[in-house]
Formats: C-alpha cells, sequence, structure tokens
C-alpha cells in the first residue's frame, strides 16, 4: 500500500469542472450560451468592430446581442471557444495568398484574367529553347499582355525577317538574340537589322553575351559554380551534355538535356541578370501604350 495516498498535484489539476474549452467555428446558426449573461442565441454573423471580432447571438425572440470572440460560451453544456468561421478564414486565407501571389518572373499575379487576343506587336526569339524558357518564366504576363513569341529559326537573315514583319504604329517587334557581343557575326546581323530605313522607331533587337540560352540558366542549379568552358571544334551542347554525364548521341538526347535544365528552372531568380534585363526591356517596349 501506498501509505501516502496519489500525488494530488499529478494530471491536470489545474482543469475547470466543466473541462477545458474546445476551439468550435461560429458558424451561422450554431445554438450556445454566454456563461456570463445566461444569454442563449444563435449565430447570426461575425465581425470586426473597433479592432475586435464580435459574434453576434439572436435568441428565440428574435432578439440580437454581441459578444466578443473567443472563450466563454456553451455549447450543450460543454465550454468551447468560438473562432472565426471557417469560411471566413479560408475567404481571407485566399484573398491573402491572392494578393501575394506572384508569377514567375516576380510580377504580381492576375487571377481570374482572361488571356487577352494576340496584339499586333511581337517577340522574335532564336529557336525552340529559348522560346520555352521565356514561357516559363514570364508566360502569365505574356499572356495577360495579349503578347506572342514567335521563332526564327536564327538570326542570319534577321534583317529580311525585320522587313517581312514590317512594324510600325500599334505593330513592334522585339528581337532576342544569342551571343549578342562586339565583334561576333551576331553583332553585324543585328547591326544591319538597327540599320534598315522606316523601322527604327518600332524595332528593339537585345540580346545575351551566352553561347546558347541554356547558359543563361545559373549554373548553381546544375550543381556547378560555372559553366565548363566547351573547346573549339566540340558541339557546345555535347560538351556540355558530356562534362554533366549525360546521354548525347543524338538530338533526342540533346532534348532530354534540355528539358532536364529546363526543369531547374522555377523562377526568374534562376536565370542570370543580362538575360532578364533583355527579355525585361523588350516586353516593356512592345506593351508600351503608345506601341
Amino acid at each position: 500500500m501506498d501509505r501516502y495516498g496519489s500525488d494530488v498535484l499529478s494530471g491536470d489539476w489545474k482543469r475547470p469542472p466543466r473541462g477545458r474549452s474546445e476551439p468550435t467555428p461560429a458558424e451561422p446558426g450554431l445554438v450556445v450560451e454566454d456563461v456570463e449573461t445566461g444569454w442563449v442565441g444563435a449565430v447570426v454573423r461575425v465581425e470586426k468592430a473597433g479592432g475586435v471580432h464580435v459574434v453576434h447571438l439572436e435568441d428565440r425572440r428574435g432578439r440580437t446581442k454581441g459578444f466578443p470572440l473567443g472563450p466563454g460560451f456553451l455549447l450543450d453544456g460543454r465550454p468551447v471557444a468560438l473562432t472565426a468561421p471557417r469560411r471566413a478564414a479560408e475567404a481571407a486565407l485566399t484573398q491573402a495568398r491572392q494578393a501575394g501571389a506572384r508569377t514567375a518572373s516576380g510580377s504580381v499575379a492576375v487571377t481570374g484574367a482572361r488571356a487577352r487576343v494576340a496584339s499586333g506587336s511581337r517577340i522574335y526569339v532564336e529557336g525552340r529553347h529559348d522560346a520555352e524558357l521565356v514561357e516559363k518564366v514570364w508566360g502569365d504576363d505574356l499572356r495577360v499582355e495579349g503578347v506572342v513569341v514567335e521563332l526564327m529559326d536564327g538570326v542570319d537573315d534577321l534583317a529580311g525577317i525585320v522587313a517581312d514583319f514590317a512594324p510600325g504604329p500599334g505593330r513592334r517587334l522585339g528581337v532576342l538574340v544569342d551571343h549578342l557581343v562586339p565583334g561576333t557575326k551576331e553583332a553585324r546581323i543585328v547591326a544591319q537589322a538597327r540599320a534598315l530605313p522606316g523601322f527604327s522607331a518600332h524595332v528593339k533587337v537585345l540580346g545575351h553575351p551566352y553561347v546558347d540560352v541554356w547558359q543563361s540558366v545559373r549554373p548553381e542549379r546544375l550543381g556547378w559554380s560555372q559553366w565548363p568552358v566547351i573547346p573549339r571544334g566540340t558541339s557546345w551542347k555535347h560538351g556540355i551534355c558530356a562534362a554533366l554525364g549525360w546521354p548525347h548521341d543524338d538530338q533526342a538526347d540533346i532534348a532530354r538535356a534540355w528539358k532536364r535544365i529546363l526543369g531547374t528552372v522555377r523562377t526568374y531568380a534562376d536565370l542570370e541578370p543580362t538575360l532578364l534585363a533583355s527579355v525585361e526591356e523588350l516586353i516593356d517596349f512592345v506593351t508600351e501604350p503608345t506601341a
């Protein structure tokens, strides 16, 4: 036998006789009793007044009285702490999420908006990989603005491409060029296109210094501190795949490699600033209200 009996302080010795209050959403129609006043009524609404949430209870005579939301109520004789209704809380959470939602480009997300009918302006990129990267990061923004991205399949005839597009008021053309650095073939081609008479005010050609758009993805996303230097005479993409230890025997292997690289891109923060600046400037150019 335990000569001293049980420990009087063991267990939940502070527990009130009726038990502890259970959090309960103040859903409309819920009938509760205010412990302090004895008022019994059904929840009519919950609102915020003077920085305090108030629950309004309607008694059986149709009279309504407000009480601070929280503990101090009985539900079927059990103590409860009334909380904001689930639907109101969920709506508030949804609203907060929408207010803070961002697209992959960092823009404030526009919810519920349909894509606009395509405008007359366009953004041209060199190839499929460029287009897929632009779509992944800026696609939401471009759909809201009604801007279509199209492929050029190279820039060797950029002057002819610009002339065929025939840019003008309400029909601007932005062009993104790979490996646009001084002294290169690309730089000479771009200079010729920019010099076309009659189009200069409605055309903007920008680029990035990378050999290929692959290189605009931050190397950290692939576990590198920098992209490898591929020797001259070696296909750049094949060399990159070899450095990564990926198959590179045919074009299908190269396509799969790009999908893996593209899959590491989550937002604009995974891209190099030079590409970001060029794409953002082209989007601004083709979407100016006076364009």
